[in-house]
């Protein structure tokens, strides 16, 4: 049996909707009223037969429908805006520049993008590693990855990725029947995240003193450093996700939430720019392989 297919725009208009979980931000987005996008959504879920959002309190919140249909549209948009671009034989002219904090750069991203290249092609990314308040303009910049761990302002749009999960990491070696002791251990502290130890102490409920202590300049440092032997160091899930499934390293506390999120920052509109989208679509997807991968190692 045939399944009649909802409009473009009618997807397009879900789509937009689901991602701003919201329907004044989506009626900006696309220039139109949000009685409009609100008709569209409505007659959307009458086609359908299901509810794709539930609303409470004067907010959206996406269903268990509506965020299976949001994942498929997403993808479903950005491979037909490389296509269309494709077909006006107009290659892109300039690569997309994204900046992204180094540790998670060097840990995370690199070993995920050949797979972006593969899937898509035409598209050229260059990777410039930077933390903190991003020069846009200055820059050459198109899209940055960062914590919220500072204001970026309100004249930058931000798209969230993925929850940041911390705990303290070490070799198998250092354990002693399965535990490890903090205080008898060596600490290891990084500059770039000066409070890590403190902050995750009191998610965690853990008492954190140690006469040992050793401090490094980056946060990549002090995770080498745990590799090494030479310590217990905090470390972010998507960071150690490897040494966590070869067991180099171990989290004998787990891994908690520090309360901090990643986000893809652009300083234009991402429908602006097709690359933008399906970059953002594509970096959605491997934040929630890693959550799926961690999640079945470690109880977080």
């Amino acid at each position: 049996m045939s399944i009649r297919i909802p409009s473009l725009n009618a997807l397009r208009v879900f789509e937009a909707a689901a991602r701003h979980l919201s329907l004044i931000r989506a009626s900006e987005e696309l220039f139109v009223t949000q009685g409009a996008v609100s008709r569209q959504i409505k007659q959307l879920e009458e086609s359908l037969g299901v509810l794709l959002f539930e609303r409470r309190n004067r907010a959206i919140f996406l269903t268990r429908e509506g965020e299976l249909l949001k994942n498929t549209c997403q993808e479903m948009l950005a491979q037909l805006a490389l296509t269309l671009q494709k077909l006006k034989g107009n290659p892109y002219d300039r690569p997309l520049v994204v900046s992204c904090e180094p540790t998670i750069a060097m840990r995370w991203l690199i070993p995920r993008l050949s797979d972006f290249h593969s899937r898509y092609p035409a598209i050229q990314l260059h990777l410039f590693t930077a933390g903190g308040v991003v020069d846009f303009q200055g820059g050459h910049i198109d899209l940055a990855i960062r914590r919220n761990d500072f204001n970026w302002g309100k004249d930058c749009y931000s798209e969230e990725i993925g929850q940041e999960k911390v705990g303290p990491v070490c070799v198998p070696e250092q354990l002693q029947d399965g535990c490890i002791n903090l205080e008898q251990s060596s600490l290891l502290h990084t500059r770039t995240r000066a409070n890590a130890w403190a902050r995750w102490g009191e998610e965690a409920q853990q008492a954190v003193t140690s006469r040992q202590n050793s401090y490094f300049e980056h946060f990549y440092l002090s995770l080498q450093a745990a590799s090494a032997g030479l310590g217990v160091a905090i470390a972010s899930a998507y960071m150690i996700e490897e040494e966590l499934k070869n067991g180099r390293l171990v989290a004998p506390f787990g891994l908690v939430p520090d309360g901090s999120r990643y986000f893809v920052l652009s300083a234009e509109p991402f429908a602006q720019d097709e690359r933008r989208l399906v970059f953002l679509d594509w970096i959605r997807q491997e934040f929630q392989k890693s959550d799926e991968v961690l999640g079945r190692l470690l109880a977080i």
